[in-house]
């Protein structure tokens, strides 16, 4: 009997959360309980798993659509190659990689430089994982590495039709993509079907849907993300600093969110948008982006100050303002960590409305300007007569309904995951 105690009072002491889980007490953290009962949700990872594979054909999409050779086996004279007078191994598309002939650079750029960014840092992450003194560095001077090309190319047009160039050269062999028509080539076969050719059909200049799709999927991910980061800073910012200030600081930062949340949001976003295009501005993607992370960031910061507020009454913290701990710690070591999981919530539903407002403001004609790819363009097309043109309504529009529904899902499965009493 003596030996039967001790060895329960050996085992390891089991913890278990209110929704009946238990695990060694030894191994539970909160990360990983969070993670647990995220992939426990099935929602969640379906849409988790989509967002992955949308993420993944943003950045894969030159290698699958494209109008120039991916490689060109030159045992001849070769168009517009380097040397054409040359044999050798050509690809015209690699210039167009780092330089994109395009309106919307920035966008373009930064998801071809993810391409090779990816790849490397997992290559790295591989080779030097128990060695993080060597890792983060490496890595560091790797990605500087990869974005000088982008920097440095200029862009370059060429009027070369590849297809028939191909069809002519027979003595070279030329490597096409699975879709060989380029998101911005037209063709006078214009509101054509969905065939083998094009498998989604053409729009209104014969532009190809299916391209104008994989293009169209970089727009809204890098709206969706990079406008709801701005939101993400700024409303956690003030959130934090107004919330734990209380008093007269509160009472200003408040009545200043209360003045930008009372202006219409899509309304504001229709007339600061009319107003930068009417000055000539190209770079639209960037002004959607910017005006959408300007005007979303009051929510979040509602949301910040009111958890700041529980938890600043709580003794850790009272203990931190007795001890003299710099402001800067309390707001960013103690404070921030326990406030972090409605912001996560809130970061995802973000990235969703964020999304929608880019599709509504481009089929309104105020987002992102032709020739740049966009779903809410696609979806204005077929405006007119959504029963003949109808696979320019279908798949943008399924495109946005499953990307919407996809970071509801995974935002209501990281709430539940962070609510031990659901």
């Amino acid at each position: 009997m003596e030996r039967n105690a001790e060895a329960e009072q050996n085992e390891p002491v089991q913890a278990q959360t209110p929704s009946g889980e238990t695990d060694s007490a030894a191994y539970l953290t909160p990360g990983r309980l969070m993670a647990r009962r995220f992939f426990r949700e099935k929602t969640a990872v379906c849409g988790l798993v989509f967002v992955i594979l949308l993420i993944l054909a943003a950045i894969a999409a030159p290698l699958f659509v494209n109008g120039k050779p991916l490689l060109i086996i030159s045992r001849a004279s070769v168009p517009g190659a380097p040397h054409p007078a040359e044999s050798g191994i050509f690809s015209p598309a690699l210039r167009d990689f780092f330089a994109p002939d395009a309106q919307e650079v920035f966008v373009e750029k930064l998801f071809n430089w993810l391409l090779l960014a990816l790849p490397a840092s997992l290559i790295l992450y591989g080779c030097f994982r128990k060695r993080k003194r060597i890792l983060w560095p490496a890595l560091a001077a790797v990605l500087v590495l990869l974005a000088v090309p982008f920097v440095v190319s200029r862009s370059q047009m060429t009027q070369i039709d590849w297809r028939k160039a191909a069809a002519e050269d027979m003595a070279s062999k030329y490597y096409f993509a699975a879709v060989p028509y380029g998101p911005f080539e037209t063709s006078p076969d214009t509101y054509a079907m969905p065939s083998r050719k094009h498998p989604f059909g053409t729009d209104n200049v014969g532009r190809d849907v299916f391209a104008r799709m994989m293009y169209g999927a970089r727009v809204s991910l890098a709206v969706g993300f990079l406008a709801t980061a701005i939101e993400l800073v700024l409303g956690t910012m003030i959130g934090l600093f107004s919330g734990y200030r209380g008093g007269r600081v509160d009472l200003v930062v408040q009545r200043l969110v209360e003045i930008v949340i009372c202006f219409p949001t899509f309304l504001l976003l229709l007339i600061l948008m009319a107003i930068m295009l009417d000055y000539g501005a190209r770079q639209s993607i960037l002004l959607v982006i910017f005006v959408l992370g300007m005007t979303g960031w009051p929510g979040l910061s509602r949301l910040v100050r009111g958890e700041v507020l529980k938890a600043r009454q709580m003794a850790y913290i009272q203990s931190c303002e007795s001890l003299g701990v710099p402001l800067r710690s309390i707001l960013f070591r103690h404070l921030l960590p326990n406030v972090s999981g409605p912001i996560f919530v809130s970061f995802a539903f973000s990235i969703a409305g964020s999304i929608l407002a880019e599709n509504s403001l481009s089929f309104l004609g105020f987002g992102v300007q032709a020739p740049s790819a966009s779903w809410g363009e696609l979806l204005k097309q077929a405006f007119a007569d959504p029963l003949s043109y109808w696979n320019l309504m279908l798949w943008p529009g399924l495109a946005i309904f499953l990307c919407v529904t996809a970071f509801n899902f995974i935002a209501d499965g990281i709430r539940r995951s962070i609510d031990l009493k659901s």
